[in-house]
């Protein structure tokens, strides 16, 4: 629901500019957005694993 959100909230503001006046690569993060909370996979975590970055580990944190 938080990717949906920021989502709607990116397009809101590119609506707000003018759809016309803002450049082609702000469109990239809503799409990715909207995909990753429709699809629960995330495409920026999936390629900063097969970057060699690592995920949240589930042991202990001390």
């Amino acid at each position: 629901m938080l990717f949906l959100f920021m989502a709607a909230f990116i397009s809101l503001g590119i609506w707000l500019t003018g759809i016309n006046n803002v450049h082609w690569l702000l469109y990239i993060p809503p799409v990715v957005l909207v995909f990753a909370g429709v699809t629960s996979i995330c495409p920026g975590y999936t390629i900063f694993r097969k970057l060699g970055f690592k995920g949240l580990s589930s042991g202990n944190s001390i």
